[in-house]
């Protein structure tokens, strides 16, 4: 499954009411770190389809979203689990290093 775009029309029905955790990585076009892990988050989100989604928020076309959880620096993934922030990584890093963190989190 690859990753989901969410807006903030659609965040409370994508994200909050999920049965599984998401991850939420808060990302923008003109954000050269975050060019850098989307093709990771796409391989990641396939190989964990079954235990978490992973969405994109363009921070410049959803600043209402963006607003609320406080997003100043991107790349920012935050896992939401039941509806509720519960972990946060911000900034780039290897795939290796994102799956491990996301694993230890799930």
């Amino acid at each position: 499954m690859a990753t989901k775009a969410v807006t903030d029309a659609s965040f409370a029905a994508d994200v909050l009411a999920s049965d599984k955790p998401v991850l939420v990585d808060f990302w923008a076009d003109w954000c050269g770190p975050c060019k850098m892990i989307g093709p990771s988050l796409e391989e990641i989100s396939e190989e964990l389809a079954d235990k978490v989604t992973i969405a994109k928020v363009d921070i410049m076309e959803n600043t209402d979203i963006s607003s609320k959880y406080g997003v100043q620096s991107i790349p920012l993934m935050i896992l939401f689990k039941n509806g509720e922030p519960v972990a946060h990584k911000l900034g780039a890093a290897p795939k290796s290093q994102l799956k491990s963190w996301l694993e230890g989190e799930l």
